[in-house]
Protein backbone atom coordinates (compact mmCIF):
# COMPACT_ATOMS: atom_id res chain seq x y z
CA UNK A 1 0.00 0.00 0.00
CA UNK A 2 1.69 3.38 -1.31
CA UNK A 3 -0.43 5.63 1.04
CA UNK A 4 -0.63 3.42 4.23
CA UNK A 5 -2.24 5.84 6.79
CA UNK A 6 -1.89 8.88 5.00
CA UNK A 7 -4.50 11.65 5.56
CA UNK A 8 -5.80 12.96 2.11
CA UNK A 9 -7.74 15.54 1.23
CA UNK A 10 -9.50 15.36 -2.09
CA UNK A 11 -11.66 18.50 -3.31
CA UNK A 12 -14.48 17.89 -5.90
CA UNK A 13 -14.40 14.08 -4.85
CA UNK A 14 -18.08 12.81 -5.08
CA UNK A 15 -17.77 12.32 -8.66
CA UNK A 16 -15.53 11.75 -11.53
CA UNK A 17 -11.54 12.16 -11.51
CA UNK A 18 -12.04 13.22 -7.57
CA UNK A 19 -14.64 9.82 -6.62
CA UNK A 20 -11.86 8.06 -8.38
CA UNK A 21 -8.95 9.17 -6.91
CA UNK A 22 -10.49 9.24 -3.64
CA UNK A 23 -11.33 5.47 -4.45
CA UNK A 24 -8.04 4.80 -5.80
CA UNK A 25 -6.15 6.53 -2.08
CA UNK A 26 -8.38 4.31 -0.04
CA UNK A 27 -7.51 1.10 -1.53
CA UNK A 28 -3.91 2.33 -0.88
CA UNK A 29 -4.68 2.22 2.61
CA UNK A 30 -4.85 6.21 2.78
CA UNK A 31 -7.51 8.09 5.72
CA UNK A 32 -9.69 10.01 2.61
CA UNK A 33 -11.08 13.43 3.32
CA UNK A 34 -14.22 13.63 0.31
CA UNK A 35 -14.76 17.35 0.19
CA UNK A 36 -18.53 18.23 -1.99
CA UNK A 37 -20.09 21.33 -2.16
CA UNK A 38 -23.84 20.31 -3.64
CA UNK A 39 -23.34 16.60 -4.48
CA UNK A 40 -23.89 15.32 -1.03
CA UNK A 41 -25.86 12.18 -1.82
CA UNK A 42 -22.57 11.03 -4.18
CA UNK A 43 -20.00 12.37 -1.83
CA UNK A 44 -21.70 9.89 1.04
CA UNK A 45 -22.13 7.02 -1.38
CA UNK A 46 -17.84 7.53 -1.65
CA UNK A 47 -17.46 7.29 1.73
CA UNK A 48 -19.90 4.12 1.97
CA UNK A 49 -17.57 2.67 -0.60
CA UNK A 50 -14.72 2.95 1.14
CA UNK A 51 -15.99 1.59 4.35
CA UNK A 52 -17.60 -1.27 2.80
CA UNK A 53 -13.80 -1.94 1.84
CA UNK A 54 -12.42 -1.36 5.50
CA UNK A 55 -11.21 1.73 4.26
CA UNK A 56 -11.67 5.10 6.78
CA UNK A 57 -13.10 8.35 5.21
CA UNK A 58 -15.37 11.36 5.86
CA UNK A 59 -17.02 13.45 3.43
CA UNK A 60 -17.21 17.58 4.17
CA UNK A 61 -19.30 20.16 2.85
CA UNK A 62 -17.03 22.91 1.79
CA UNK A 63 -17.39 25.73 -0.86
CA UNK A 64 -13.53 26.32 -1.90
CA UNK A 65 -14.15 29.40 -3.38
CA UNK A 66 -15.26 30.54 0.54
CA UNK A 67 -11.84 31.18 2.42
CA UNK A 68 -13.80 31.13 5.92
CA UNK A 69 -15.32 27.74 4.72
CA UNK A 70 -11.76 26.37 3.92
CA UNK A 71 -10.25 26.99 6.97
CA UNK A 72 -13.17 25.23 9.02
CA UNK A 73 -12.75 22.12 6.35
CA UNK A 74 -8.84 21.69 7.57
CA UNK A 75 -9.55 22.98 10.83
CA UNK A 76 -11.91 19.81 11.15
CA UNK A 77 -9.60 17.39 9.75
CA UNK A 78 -6.79 18.37 12.18
CA UNK A 79 -8.78 18.09 14.71
CA UNK A 80 -10.03 14.65 13.82
CA UNK A 81 -6.78 13.33 12.04
CA UNK A 82 -4.01 15.30 13.48
CA UNK A 83 -2.57 16.16 10.00
CA UNK A 84 -3.06 16.32 6.46
CA UNK A 85 -0.40 14.50 4.36
CA UNK A 86 -1.68 15.16 0.89
CA UNK A 87 -4.00 17.86 -0.81
CA UNK A 88 -5.70 17.06 -4.21
CA UNK A 89 -7.08 20.34 -5.51
CA UNK A 90 -9.67 18.85 -8.05
CA UNK A 91 -12.85 21.18 -7.77
CA UNK A 92 -13.59 23.25 -10.57
CA UNK A 93 -16.25 24.14 -13.25
CA UNK A 94 -16.28 24.20 -16.45
CA UNK A 95 -19.19 26.33 -18.32
CA UNK A 96 -19.10 26.32 -21.86
CA UNK A 97 -19.42 29.51 -23.68
CA UNK A 98 -18.03 31.53 -26.73
CA UNK A 99 -15.76 34.65 -25.63
CA UNK A 100 -18.83 36.81 -26.97
CA UNK A 101 -21.50 35.06 -24.80
CA UNK A 102 -18.97 34.65 -21.59
CA UNK A 103 -20.23 37.45 -19.23
CA UNK A 104 -18.73 38.71 -16.19
CA UNK A 105 -20.73 36.28 -14.25
CA UNK A 106 -19.41 33.21 -15.66
CA UNK A 107 -15.31 34.59 -15.12
CA UNK A 108 -16.03 34.93 -11.83
CA UNK A 109 -17.81 31.91 -10.94
CA UNK A 110 -14.97 29.84 -13.19
CA UNK A 111 -12.04 31.66 -11.79
CA UNK A 112 -13.62 31.40 -8.04
CA UNK A 113 -13.91 28.22 -8.09
CA UNK A 114 -11.20 26.99 -10.19
CA UNK A 115 -8.31 29.01 -9.59
CA UNK A 116 -8.97 30.89 -6.43
CA UNK A 117 -10.77 27.77 -4.69
CA UNK A 118 -7.13 26.40 -5.10
CA UNK A 119 -5.64 29.28 -3.68
CA UNK A 120 -7.43 28.89 -0.83
CA UNK A 121 -6.75 25.20 0.11
CA UNK A 122 -3.05 25.44 -0.87
CA UNK A 123 -3.08 28.54 1.62
CA UNK A 124 -4.90 26.73 4.86
CA UNK A 125 -2.47 23.30 3.93
CA UNK A 126 0.60 24.61 3.12
CA UNK A 127 0.82 26.19 6.82
CA UNK A 128 -0.22 22.79 8.11
CA UNK A 129 1.93 20.49 6.09
CA UNK A 130 5.55 23.11 6.58
CA UNK A 131 5.08 22.62 10.50
CA UNK A 132 4.76 18.99 9.19
CA UNK A 133 7.97 19.22 7.11
CA UNK A 134 6.03 17.08 4.64
CA UNK A 135 3.14 17.08 1.98
CA UNK A 136 2.31 16.23 -1.14
CA UNK A 137 0.13 18.33 -3.58
CA UNK A 138 -1.02 17.79 -6.48
CA UNK A 139 -3.41 20.27 -8.33
CA UNK A 140 -5.64 19.02 -11.42
CA UNK A 141 -4.84 21.14 -14.50
CA UNK A 142 -5.66 20.72 -18.31
CA UNK A 143 -3.97 20.44 -21.58
CA UNK A 144 -6.44 23.84 -21.70
CA UNK A 145 -4.23 25.42 -20.29
CA UNK A 146 -1.35 24.31 -23.01
CA UNK A 147 -3.39 24.73 -25.76
CA UNK A 148 -6.40 26.60 -24.86
CA UNK A 149 -10.30 25.66 -24.14
CA UNK A 150 -12.41 24.31 -27.51
CA UNK A 151 -15.53 26.27 -25.25
CA UNK A 152 -14.32 28.43 -22.31
CA UNK A 153 -11.62 31.22 -22.12
CA UNK A 154 -11.83 31.31 -18.17
CA UNK A 155 -11.74 27.76 -18.11
CA UNK A 156 -8.17 27.72 -19.77
CA UNK A 157 -7.36 30.76 -17.99
CA UNK A 158 -7.93 29.29 -14.60
CA UNK A 159 -6.16 26.01 -15.58
CA UNK A 160 -3.12 28.23 -17.02
CA UNK A 161 -2.91 30.14 -13.31
CA UNK A 162 -2.97 26.34 -11.54
CA UNK A 163 0.41 25.61 -13.37
CA UNK A 164 1.97 28.91 -12.90
CA UNK A 165 1.04 28.19 -9.25
CA UNK A 166 2.47 25.07 -9.39
CA UNK A 167 6.11 26.28 -10.51
CA UNK A 168 5.64 28.68 -8.48
CA UNK A 169 5.60 27.66 -5.35
CA UNK A 170 7.38 24.42 -5.63
CA UNK A 171 10.90 26.32 -4.89
CA UNK A 172 9.42 27.42 -1.27
CA UNK A 173 7.49 24.04 -0.51
CA UNK A 174 10.55 22.31 -1.59
CA UNK A 175 12.36 23.78 1.88
CA UNK A 176 9.97 22.10 3.70
CA UNK A 177 10.04 18.66 1.72
CA UNK A 178 6.85 19.42 0.48
CA UNK A 179 5.88 18.86 -3.21
CA UNK A 180 3.43 19.99 -5.82
CA UNK A 181 2.60 18.90 -9.41
CA UNK A 182 -0.30 18.73 -11.30
CA UNK A 183 -1.83 16.83 -13.74
CA UNK A 184 -3.32 18.08 -17.07
CA UNK A 185 -5.74 15.86 -18.54
CA UNK A 186 -7.00 15.72 -21.76
CA UNK A 187 -10.93 15.22 -22.15
CA UNK A 188 -12.45 12.77 -19.80
CA UNK A 189 -15.53 10.54 -19.49
CA UNK A 190 -17.55 12.54 -16.74
CA UNK A 191 -20.36 13.73 -15.79
CA UNK A 192 -18.96 17.23 -16.64
CA UNK A 193 -18.00 15.99 -20.00
CA UNK A 194 -21.35 14.73 -20.63
CA UNK A 195 -23.26 17.41 -19.86
CA UNK A 196 -21.62 19.64 -22.13
CA UNK A 197 -20.41 17.66 -25.00
CA UNK A 198 -22.80 15.86 -27.11
CA UNK A 199 -22.14 12.29 -27.77
CA UNK A 200 -20.96 13.33 -31.42
CA UNK A 201 -17.92 15.54 -29.76
CA UNK A 202 -17.39 13.30 -27.69
CA UNK A 203 -17.03 10.45 -30.36
CA UNK A 204 -15.05 13.23 -32.41
CA UNK A 205 -12.44 13.94 -29.26
CA UNK A 206 -11.87 10.37 -28.97
CA UNK A 207 -11.01 9.74 -32.89
CA UNK A 208 -8.78 12.26 -32.61
CA UNK A 209 -6.79 11.29 -29.68
CA UNK A 210 -4.02 8.65 -31.10
CA UNK A 211 -4.89 5.92 -28.24
CA UNK A 212 -8.44 5.97 -29.68
CA UNK A 213 -10.04 6.97 -26.89
CA UNK A 214 -10.97 9.72 -24.01
CA UNK A 215 -9.77 9.34 -20.68
CA UNK A 216 -11.24 7.60 -17.65
CA UNK A 217 -11.81 9.36 -14.46
CA UNK A 218 -8.85 6.39 -13.19
CA UNK A 219 -6.25 7.17 -16.05
CA UNK A 220 -5.91 10.55 -14.51
CA UNK A 221 -6.55 8.96 -10.50
CA UNK A 222 -3.48 6.80 -11.03
CA UNK A 223 -1.81 9.97 -12.42
CA UNK A 224 -2.43 11.64 -9.35
CA UNK A 225 -1.38 8.73 -7.07
CA UNK A 226 1.88 8.86 -8.54
CA UNK A 227 2.59 12.48 -7.48
CA UNK A 228 0.90 11.63 -4.07
CA UNK A 229 3.25 8.48 -3.06
CA UNK A 230 6.94 8.19 -2.39
CA UNK A 231 7.51 7.24 -6.05
CA UNK A 232 7.79 11.18 -7.04
CA UNK A 233 9.67 12.32 -4.12
CA UNK A 234 12.13 14.09 -6.36
CA UNK A 235 9.51 15.48 -8.73
CA UNK A 236 8.69 18.74 -7.92
CA UNK A 237 7.06 21.78 -9.61
CA UNK A 238 5.96 19.76 -12.74
CA UNK A 239 3.06 19.20 -15.27
CA UNK A 240 2.06 16.13 -16.14
CA UNK A 241 -0.04 15.83 -19.41
CA UNK A 242 -1.89 12.97 -19.44
CA UNK A 243 -4.35 12.98 -22.91
CA UNK A 244 -3.81 9.97 -24.90
CA UNK A 245 -0.99 12.15 -26.92
CA UNK A 246 -3.96 13.99 -28.11
CA UNK A 247 -1.77 17.53 -27.62
CA UNK A 248 1.54 15.84 -29.79
CA UNK A 249 -0.75 14.66 -32.47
Amino acid sequence: MRLKDKVALITGASKGIGKATALLFAREGAIVIVNYFSSEKEAFAVVEKIKENKGTAIAIKCDVSKVAEVNKMVQQILNQFKRIDILVNNAGVLIPKSFDETDIETWNKTIESNLLGTYNCLKAVSKEMKKQKSGKIVNVSSIAAIVGSLTSVPYAASKAGINAITKTLAPELGKFNITINSVAPGPVDTDLMKGNYSQAMIDKLAGETPLGRIALPEDIARAILFFSSEDSDFVNGQTLIVDGGRIVR
